[in-house]
């Protein structure tokens, strides 16, 4: 008989079972918006992260050549292979071609409708990822102002 009232108590109670299940719900209802989000907020991320890299290149490269900014029809090029003081630039490195890369590649970008290009534009509009001042070295998503984040803020003006 003592035997038989042990298992008794051993058994989870009807209260017990419904605790859990609503604790696990709450945690259910805090983590999957948090995870459904976390996509677009790896986008945004992203894209900040890029900005940073090709505002960096673009402040190096403008340092090292007297104050001159990459020109838009060479950007790629100034940027992304070893350069001289007027901004020519060469595959290999030699002794007049003393500067850079600054890059690997232009990245691509990461959000909104022209995702997925690296191409540099000097005007909007286009297809192309990012937009270039050539004259302020200024860079930002060409994207319209209506391609927003989360937040509302719009892509072109991160």
């Amino acid at each position: 008989m003592l035997a038989s009232l042990r298992m008794r108590n051993r058994a989870f109670s009807l209260i017990e079972l419904v605790v859990v299940v609503v604790i696990l719900g709450i945690i259910g209802a805090i983590a999957i918006p948090r995870m459904s989000r976390g996509a677009s907020g790896a986008a945004d991320s992203a894209l900040v992260a890029d900005l940073a890299v090709l505002r960096n290149a673009i402040a190096l490269y403008e340092t090292e050549h007297q104050g001159a900014f990459p020109k838009l029809a060479t950007f790629t090029a100034q940027l992304t292979q070893y350069s001289d003081v007027d901004g020519a630039t060469s595959a290999t490195k030699t002794g007049a071609y003393i500067y850079g890369p600054y890059l690997r590649a232009v990245p691509k970008l990461k959000v909104g409708s022209n995702k997925g290009s690296g191409a540099v534009a000097g005007t909007g509009g286009g297809s192309e990822g990012w937009l270039y001042n050539e004259s302020t070295g200024e860079i930002s998503a060409n994207l319209p102002s209506t391609e927003t984040d989360a937040a509302g803020t719009p892509y072109a003006d991160y």
